[in-house]
């Protein structure tokens, strides 16, 4: 098993930047692909960005391309989103989910074990 424990998450204006962390334990060695996924208010869970354990490959969602950077060291165990520019409709709870499979995936399936998520309010 793996645990996922974000944090970072925190009330930040329009413009401004943060970065959130995401603390992976247990069996961390099995660990492929990882992700953050967004939960906006009133609506559905969407992907953010993934990428391999190699992080030799990313994907961004539209949304958040130029203004989001995804990271992970391995050796910390660890995986980061530099959030840069940020804009009130990047408000929502923000998980971080990893997979065992090396391929990056776009959907909640691909995705084998999830943090408890860490909320992100964008004040305009």
């Amino acid at each position: 098993q793996v645990q996922l424990v974000e944090s970072g998450g925190r009330l930040v204006q329009a413009g401004g930047s943060l970065r959130l962390s995401c603390a992976a334990s247990g069996r961390t060695s099995g660990i492929g692909a990882m992700a953050w996924f967004r939960q906006a208010p009133g609506k559905g869970r969407e992907i953010v960005t993934t990428i391999r354990r190699s992080a030799a490959s990313t994907y961004y969602a539209d949304s958040v391309k130029g203004r989001f950077t995804i990271s992970r060291d391995n050796a910390e165990n660890t995986l980061y989103l530099q959030m840069n520019m940020v804009k009130p409709e990047d408000t929502a709870v923000y998980y971080c989910a990893a997979s065992v499979s090396a391929i990056i995936g776009t959907r909640e399936s691909e995705y084998n074990y999830w943090g408890q998520g860490t909320q992100v309010t964008v004040s305009s």
